[in-house]
């Protein structure tokens, strides 16, 4: 099921709202821990704005949560081991337009998350990671062709290819050919996912 973008931004709003309140910081110290300006995360957290991947990376890093966490509905009793395909949240990236869709089941206790990304033509992401030395990833190509960098290395994966990486370098996803690609992201958990306050 993929949410409205005016649902979709007013679910990153609440998730955005409730992770900072739940740490007891204030938007200035938000501001401090990501690198995003007090007035930016303001219009997030009032749902006024699309904001774009690397934006919302940078929040959830400052936040000690991985992006998908952005997306979560709040949870009624315990978390289900199961997600439906069809309760699956996507989001569309405004600025490099591909889609990503949270696999795993929303607030379910796990090492890791899932996430499936469909890569437009062209496309063209990055993220600094300058806060994100715990998280390891990899990188499965499912179809097409797409080029990962990590720091100074840049790799070029193809279907069934898989690329192993430490979220500890700045990293940029693009998608060099003219068809579409899909690829599953599988990444382990920051620490404070269960919102233990930080020093």
């Amino acid at each position: 099921m993929e949410y409205p973008e005016l649902d979709v931004n007013g679910r990153i709003a609440q998730r955005v709202r409730e992770l900072r309140q739940a740490q007891g910081w204030t938007l200035e110290q938000l501001s401090e821990r990501c690198g995003v300006s007090r007035s930016m995360i303001s219009v997030v957290e009032r749902g006024e704005s699309s904001p774009t991947a690397s934006l919302l990376d940078k929040l959830a890093a400052g936040l000690r949560v991985n992006l998908s966490s952005l997306f979560e509905a709040p949870q009624a009793g315990a978390a289900s081991p199961l997600a439906r395909r069809q309760a699956q949240p996507e989001w569309r990236d405004p600025a490099s337009g591909y889609l990503r869709r949270n696999i795993s089941p929303p607030g379910f206790e796990s090492p890791f998350q899932m996430v499936e990304v469909t890569f437009p033509p062209g496309g063209h992401v990055t993220y600094d990671n300058a806060l994100r030395a715990d998280v390891h990833q990899q990188v499965w190509v499912i179809e097409g062709v797409i080029e990962v960098s990590v720091g100074p290395h840049t790799h070029r994966l193809a279907e069934g290819d898989c690329l192993a990486m430490r979220l500890d370098e700045p990293t940029a996803y693009r998608n060099p050919t003219r068809k579409r690609a899909r690829y599953v992201v599988v990444l382990t958990q920051p620490l404070a996912r269960h919102m233990r306050a930080m020093p």
